[in-house]
C-alpha cells in the first residue's frame, strides 16, 4: 500500500489524492500537521532523492521565514530541524511504497508514467 505524506488542505496534495482516488490506487494518508515527521523518515528520503528537494522554497511557509533562518538552511541537519519544527516547509505530497520514494509533488505526466499497481 502506498503512503501519501502531506497536508490535507494543500491544493497540490488535493490534486494528487484526486488522481489516486480516480484510479482507485490504494493508499494511506500521513498528515504532517497531525502526525509530524521523524528525522529517520527524512533521512531515508534524503538518501534516495537528496535533502534539497524535500524543502519547498516556493511555498508560503518558506517565504514567511526571516532571511537569517532561510540563509541558515545550508545542510541536511539544518533542513531536517526546520522540517520537523515546521512541517509545512516539506514539499508535498511525497508518495512512497515500501520505503521507496515514488513521487514528490504532483505532475500529471509523471503520475501517468508510474505503474500504480501494488
Amino acid at each position: 500500500m502506498y503512503t501519501v505524506y502531506g497536508i490535507k488542505n494543500c491544493n497540490t496534495v488535493k490534486k494528487a489524492l484526486d488522481y489516486l482516488n480516480g484510479r482507485k490506487v490504494p493508499y494511506i494518508f500521513h498528515d504532517y500537521k497531525k502526525a509530524g515527521i521523524t528525522k529517520k523518515k527524512l533521512t531515508g528520503w534524503a538518501s534516495q532523492i537528496g535533502w534539497e528537494p524535500l524543502i519547498n522554497k516556493k511555498g508560503t511557509t518558506w517565504r514567511a521565514l526571516d532571511e537569517q533562518t532561510k540563509n541558515s538552511i545550508t545542510s541536511k541537519a539544518a533542513a531536517f530541524d526546520l522540517a520537523i519544527a515546521k512541517t509545512s516547509v516539506i514539499k508535498r505530497p511525497l508518495i512512497e511504497l515500501d520505503g521507496k520514494v515514488i513521487a514528490l509533488g504532483f505532475d500529471q505526466e509523471t503520475y501517468d508514467a508510474i505503474d500504480w499497481t501494488v
